[in-house]
């Protein structure tokens, strides 16, 4: 008797668990029934509790989170923070914040407000919102295990002085950042001490500095996103162990604009992309043991330039078609490594039919060194005294890296399977 005792007493205690610590309660909030403000429900929730908002006009801020609570939008309710302070502040694990439109906070440069700022929290996710007229849009500090996913970001940023990123991560840990759009900030996507970081299936675009920024941000990964009329692309500083995959790098054009910058990282991958009309495609200062792999680069300025303190990269099936310039670098030295690469401009011949030039190809023209010393020199693009230039440094070469040459050219484009 005793025994089933214990047994009654313990499926009780299971039973009030499940009840009252696993489920919750849905709290409406309404303008005409209900709660009146999200403020409110919250106030008059538990842990567990589903807030769901209907639609309509909210005039709240500086809204602080600290329960485990989802927060659900019915048809995008506005949330207006009519420029004071900021939105949703989460300080709370397993927070859902989903289906909301935040718009409307002000330039600070003394604080980071934020449409939704996530501090010291695990397992939270910001999925399907709209953040409109923003300075940071979504800001995770100190956080792990959350997913981004799905949000539409739009700022108006007119300088980098007086704007906020899109979607900014500080010393976080296993983020999923997936399908969202960013433009009109400073960064679409900033990341500052981040790890094992993922990042898929993003649009960000028309951004005043960077589509996507890496500081001192090791073992990420970022697949399939579009990066798209940004000051430049990518930005990859002071890290290593980068994945960069399948994305598409295009219309990053002005003086200072690339599909992807290389800043002293190393050991990564940059595989299977497109840089597109860009003005130059990559740009690597004091990068090492980089494989740059099976991408096409068509219609840039410079599709890869390599600064002389570049070492054990290796550029191989690579597609260089319609670039002003293959290859630049400002070193007569070569410590990298170039091979079935096809290029557009090679004019070897292939006798043995097994689609590899017989001839080694030297990407690097005197001409695009010429221009690398001095710049004024562009004038003189496409005239015949350059092809003359540069038909006789490749015959004899004495100024271009001698070392600098792929030893297996491909007569056909290379086919990534």
């Amino acid at each position: 008797m005793v025994r089933y005792s214990k047994i009654f007493i313990h499926i009780f205690i299971f039973t009030f668990l499940i009840n009252n610590l696993c489920s919750g309660k849905d709290i409406s909030v309404c303008s005409v029934r209900g709660y009146k403000t999200v403020k409110s429900a919250l106030e008059n929730s538990s842990d567990g509790d589903r807030i769901i908002i209907k639609k309509g006009y909210y005039r709240e801020n500086n809204i602080i989170v600290d329960k485990r609570v989802q927060i659900l939008g019915e048809d995008n309710p506005v949330i207006d923070l009519e420029f004071i302070n900021q939105g949703f502040i989460v300080r709370k694990d397993s927070v859902i914040i989903r289906g909301l439109e935040i718009r409307n906070i002000k330039v600070s440069y003394v604080q980071d407000l934020s449409a939704i700022k996530i501090e010291n929290s695990s397992g939270c996710t910001v999925e399907n919102n709209i953040l409109y007229n923003t300075f940071f849009a979504l800001y995770l500090a100190n956080s792990d295990n959350c997913l981004v996913k799905g949000n539409k970001i739009t700022g108006f940023a007119q300088t980098e002085s007086s704007s906020g990123n899109g979607i900014h991560l500080w010393k976080c840990n296993n983020i999923r950042i997936e399908s969202n759009e960013t433009s009109g900030h400073r960064d679409g996507i900033y990341f500052e001490f981040v790890t094992n970081t993922r990042i898929l299936n993003n649009y960000s675009h028309n951004n005043l500095r960077y589509g996507l920024h890496f500081m001192f941000s090791d073992s990420n990964s970022y697949m399939k996103n579009l990066f798209s009329e940004n000051g430049a692309g990518v930005a990859v500083m002071y890290t290593k162990n980068i994945i960069m995959e399948e994305n598409i790098f295009t219309g990053n054009w002005g003086p200072a604009s690339y599909g992807i910058l290389l800043k002293d990282i190393s050991r990564s991958v940059i595989r299977r992309n497109k840089f597109i009309k860009n003005t130059i495609g990559i740009f690597m200062e004091g990068s090492d043991k980089m494989n740059i792999e099976e991408n096409e680069f068509r219609d840039n300025g410079y599709a890869v330039k390599v600064f002389g303190n570049c070492s054990s990269d290796t550029l191989i099936r690579n597609n260089f078609i319609g670039n002003t310039f293959d290859i630049s670098t400002n070193s007569s030295r070569n410590e990298n490594y170039y091979s079935e690469n096809y290029w557009d401009k090679y004019k070897g011949y292939d006798m043995n039919k097994d689609y590899t030039g017989d001839v080694p190809y030297r990407p690097v023209s005197l001409y695009s060194m010429l221009v690398e010393k001095v710049p004024e020199s562009i004038i003189m693009m496409r005239s015949f005294i350059t092809d003359i230039i540069d038909f006789t440094e490749k015959a004899i070469p004495v100024f271009i890296p001698e070392s600098l040459v792929d030893e297996k050219p491909k007569m056909i484009l290379n086919e990534y399977n």
